[in-house]
């Protein structure tokens, strides 16, 4: 199913009509699209990959439960109170967008590892990798390589095949919004005519399939961010950073500020941050508030649900997790629970917030938090 390149003026523009709350949280609008009325939620959680990451050399089985970025997992997080899911997308040469997060995909054959780019590939070679949706047809098997350069067995409790963008709108719940990530390689350095070309190919399949589902488009690229904006002006753009946490060539990469100003001089509507970025430099939060810029985090602390309820106090606008039913939960008793710790549940629970209750701050405790939050996670 090849799609051929297409150009600004192919792209249709369907009329959505957004209007900011007052409160300046960019994330939260109301959008009258093809007459339907969409209010995204006040404080959003996000599905990693879907339902979560794969970490294949983790303890935790939940990490190893359901295939990341599959129809199966996107699925599996619409079954909790979750507002979008987060994949991430390439285009292969024959210009398909297909959802797979590491620049290459390896597969193993009596021994021998293959390492191919996604990119290089064309849609039929990309979905001959793994399962198969047609019966008794077997897929290439599945390799990762880890951080450390380690080969591993992609095994999952829950394995499915690989997917298409245009697939994932066809088949996964239509309520469920989308957190496309634009992904291109941090060691390339890519031309504006190769990156519009990539991004009209993902634009022409959301403009044919979307309707009304809701989509944010997030990207670590400074100029495919830049770009996507530019190119449609129906979905909000927003900007990946590792906060400061890695250090890039690009400096536009290298610290919240600097997304900050990313955003204000391109008109971007967001920025996701590492967690860890944003707790060593609580302050900027302010900044980025008062610039009427929405803040989204990712990272490890955020499947920890007394670090998402932090971020909830420091007036973030939404979380992307992987443990997509712990942490829904977490949410509905931490933010939206009206109890407060009772004497009782203060003396049985010294030292472990309770999570059936909502602590009850004052500005005074909530600011030394703030303060000792950074000494706490440095490295």
């Amino acid at each position: 199913m090849a799609l051929k390149a297409v150009h600004v003026s192919d792209i249709p523009s369907p009329s959505l009509h957004s209007t900011r709350f007052s409160n300046g949280n960019n994330i939260y609008r109301l959008c009258s699209f093809r007459r339907v009325e969409l209010k995204v939620p006040k404080f959003v959680v996000i599905g990693h990959r879907g339902h979560g990451m794969n970490a294949l050399q983790s303890i935790d089985r939940r990490m190893r439960a359901i295939k990341e970025n599959s129809i199966m997992s996107f699925n599996a997080a619409a079954n909790f109170p979750i507002d979008f899911i987060e994949f991430d997308i390439q285009v292969t040469n024959d210009d398909c967008p297909v959802i797979f997060h590491d620049d290459f995909i390896l597969s193993q054959e009596n021994g021998v590892v293959f390492e191919k780019r996604i990119t290089e590939l064309c849609l039929s070679e990309f979905i001959a990798y793994g399962p198969q949706r047609e019966g008794g047809k077997d897929g290439k098997v599945l390799v990762r390589k880890t951080k450390d350069g380690k080969i591993v067995q992609w095994e999952v409790e829950q394995d499915d095949p690989l997917c298409t963008l245009e697939e994932a709108f066809l088949n996964v719940e239509p309520s469920l919004g989308f957190n496309i990530e634009l992904k291109f390689d941090d060691h390339i350095v890519y031309d504006q005519n190769h990156l519009a070309h990539v991004l009209k190919a993902v634009l022409k399949v959301v403009f044919d399939h979307a309707k009304d589902r809701p989509i944010i488009f997030s990207t670590f690229q400074p100029d495919a961010a830049s770009l996507v904006k530019k190119l449609q002006s129906t979905y909000p753009v927003f900007f990946l950073t590792n906060g400061g946490c890695e250090i890039f060539e690009d400096e536009r990469r290298n610290s919240l500020e600097e997304a900050l100003k990313l955003c204000l001089e391109n008109g971007l509507q967001g920025i996701v941050s590492e967690i860890k970025g944003v707790f060593r430099n609580p302050s900027v939060v302010t900044k980025i508030k008062e610039s009427k810029i929405s803040l989204l985090t990712y990272g490890s602390l955020n499947n920890v649900p007394e670090a998402v309820y932090m971020q909830h106090l420091m007036g973030i606008d939404g979380v992307i997790v992987d443990l997509v039913q712990e942490i829904t939960e977490a949410v509905a008793n931490l933010i939206t629970s009206t109890m407060i710790i009772d004497e009782q549940g203060l003396t049985e629970g010294v030292g472990k917030l309770q999570l059936h209750s909502k602590p009850n701050f004052s500005q005074q405790e909530l600011s030394f938090l703030l303060k000792l939050i950074p000494k706490l996670i440095q490295i």
